[in-house]
Formats: C-alpha cells, sequence, structure tokens
C-alpha cells in the first residue's frame, strides 16, 4: 500500500476510542492517504492503537503529547492531522497550541474540522514562515465546480448500497469500507463513495464532504460522485458512505444519500446499546424497526441487513445481540468489524445486477 501523500502523526488528544475520536479510528484501521505513525492521546498512551480500538495490533503507538510524538517519529512524518470531531467542529484552545508545535517543527496539517485552520491569522504566519501546507478538508468548493441533480444517476446499472446509520458516529464509514474490501476480495469491483471528510483523509477516489456543501448542491454531488465511479471504473458493486442517520436531530444526513444516490438497497448500522443519539442527552434513539420503517417509506427500497456496532458490549454479548435483531426484524445481522464480511456479502451476491 503506497500512501498518496506521506507519513502522518495523528492527533486525538482527549478522544481517541470515543465517538469524538472516529476520524482517528478510522485512519487507524484504514488509510490510503498516509503512513500513520502514531497517534496522540494522553489516556492510551503507551499503547498499541489498534489493540485500543479492535484488540488488533496495528504498530501503531499512541504517545501521551505532540512533543513525545515528535520526539520519537517527527523527523519520519510530514503530516499533522486532526483526528478528533468534537461537536460543532471547533478547536479548543490546547489543540491550537499543539497545531502550532508541530508547525514549528515542518509539518503539513490536514483538519477536517469546520474550525479551518487556515483562516487563524497566528497558524497561517507560522505556516507561511515554516514553508507548511495546511488543507481544510471542509472548506466549501467554489459553485463553479459544484453540480446540480440531474438524473443521470438512472445510467448506473450497477449494484448500488448504501451504508445508513440509526445514529452519527456509529461505524456507517468503516462498515462501507469493510464491504468494499470484502467484495474486492471476492474478486468483484466495488467502489466506495465518501461523504465525510474522514473517508476523503482515507483515500476514497469518489468523494464530497456532504456537511461542507451548500444545501442546494447536496443532491447534485451525491449524484456526480456515484455516476463518476460509474462510468471511469466500471463496478460490479458502488458502496456510499452514510452521514448522521434519518432520525437524528442534528444530522439528518440520511434523506439526501436516499434521495439523490438512489441505493438499490441499505445496510443499516445499529448500536444495540446506544439508548440516546450522540451527543444529545435526552434524546432517545427511535426504536430499530421504526428506523427501519421510515427508510423503506422515504425511498422505496428494502434494508437488507443490519450491521452491529459492539460499543459497550462484551464480545460474548455480540452474537446474542445479533440473534435479537433478526428476530425483531426479519433482517439478517453481522459484527463485521468482529467477524469480518463474509456472511454479508454473501447476502449481498445475490442482489448484483
Amino acid at each position: 500500500m503506497k500512501p498518496l501523500d506521506g507519513n502522518a502523526i495523528v492527533y486525538c488528544q482527549g478522544a481517541f476510542n470515543t465517538p469524538n475520536g472516529k476520524t482517528a479510528h478510522g485512519l487507524v484501521r484504514f488509510t490510503e492517504r498516509y503512513q500513520v505513525l502514531c497517534v496522540v492521546d494522553e489516556k492510551h498512551a503507551g499503547q498499541d492503537a489498534g489493540e485500543v480500538l479492535d484488540g488488533k495490533k496495528k504498530n501503531i503507538p499512541v504517545f501521551a503529547s505532540v512533543e513525545e510524538a515528535l520526539e520519537k517519529v517527527g523527523n519520519q512524518a510530514q503530516y499533522f492531522v486532526i483526528g478528533i470531531a468534537p461537536d460543532g467542529g471547533r478547536l479548543a484552545p490546547p489543540a491550537r497550541h499543539d497545531v502550532k508545535t508541530a508547525i514549528r517543527h515542518g509539518l503539513h496539517v490536514d483538519s477536517g474540522l469546520h474550525d479551518f485552520l487556515s483562516t487563524d491569522p497566528a497558524i497561517l504566519a507560522l505556516a507561511n514562515e515554516n514553508g507548511c501546507r495546511i488543507r481544510d478538508i471542509r472548506k466549501t468548493p467554489d459553485r463553479d465546480v459544484l453540480h446540480f441533480f440531474s438524473g443521470k444517476i438512472e445510467e448506473v446499472d450497477c449494484l448500488k448500497l448504501a451504508v445508513l446509520g440509526t445514529d452519527s458516529a456509529i461505524g456507517k464509514r468503516t462498515t462501507a469500507w469493510i464491504i468494499v474490501h470484502a467484495f474486492r476480495a471476492a474478486g468483484l469491483k466495488a467502489e466506495l463513495i465518501g461523504t465525510g471528510q474522514t473517508a476523503w483523509m482515507q483515500g476514497a477516489k469518489y468523494s464530497m464532504v456532504m456537511d461542507s456543501l451548500i444545501n442546494d448542491f447536496v443532491s447534485g454531488e451525491i449524484e456526480h460522485a456515484v455516476h463518476e465511479a460509474w462510468k471511469n471504473e466500471r463496478p460490479d458493486v458502488i458502496v456510499i458512505e452514510g452521514q448522521g442517520s434519518l432520525m437524528n436531530p442534528a444530522y439528518p444526513g440520511g434523506f439526501e444519500i436516499l434521495a439523490a444516490g438512489r441505493p438499490d438497497y441499505v445496510i443499516l448500522q445499529h448500536a444495540p446499546k446506544r439508548v440516546e443519539y450522540d451527543g444529545f442527552p435526552g434524546y432517545p434513539l427511535h426504536p430499530l424497526p421504526e428506523q427501519i420503517r421510515a427508510i423503506e417509506i422515504i425511498s422505496g427500497k428494502k434494508v437488507i441487513a443490519v450491521t452491529v456496532n459492539h460499543e459497550d458490549m462484551q464480545w460474548e454479548e455480540i452474537p446474542a445481540a445479533c440473534a435479537k435483531i433478526t428476530a425483531e426484524t426479519g433482517l439478517p445481522a453481522f459484527d463485521v468489524l468482529v467477524d469480518g464480511a463474509d456472511g454479508l456479502v454473501k447476502v449481498l451476491k445475490e442482489k448484483l445486477k
């Protein structure tokens, strides 16, 4: 696997192995854009990042501070990647200090936050002094390069799958990548449509950042990405990464994906132990059958399987949780992060066109 850009230190201070660390989690699990050298997070310092997340060694050490990371691997790194995704996308003052430290050591900075570092006069001046580049992945593209919905999505004749979720920060992107890789391992051509900043950071060739777009262009950009992937790659299957959930009060991003991406089937990611919407205490998660009905009514398409996020669960609880979902919904349920996606792909291959 050849990195597209270079070696990276991933910054996730105070958030690794929490919902706010999902960008770092994605990069630890898989990326074709960087070679991840280490993660910065004081709480898990001294551990292997892969073992912290999934119990699988990745040879990516976790260091307590930016200074320690720079001391241990700084001479090998070219990038300092912001791996935290806090509610509202704002970077706290201590984190801004750490960004400046990285820039002083000559590292380029990639950030997927709404808080654009390239508009901070002090950070920008420091970057210019040290010959460093700042990439704000969520910066809104110029309108003259954006697309309106046109209907060309109807030309796409391969299988289209959407991985939606019952909440935000629930593992949709990870599951989408696992499905893509499983199809490829089975000898089929599969492409991921990235819809968030982390998928771009992982090297998704066809992607946009939905929540950075002007609303009028969201549907058109989803359609354009799917159509370009189909036109250029002629894949057997296209997997669209979901955003938020239909009923999440702050991130109802599934509507546009269903309307514009027009998937043939939906895979629904669900965390059985989660009772409230992520970041919003007092907002109870809508029941799984209700969310399935909402998706099917809106799209006219079927939810074909449920994939499980095992947060707050013991390993031995997972089979029973999957069985309970199947009994409740009549759908097959899989934890692809633990068991792999062979069983799910067997179900999905029956739908290939």
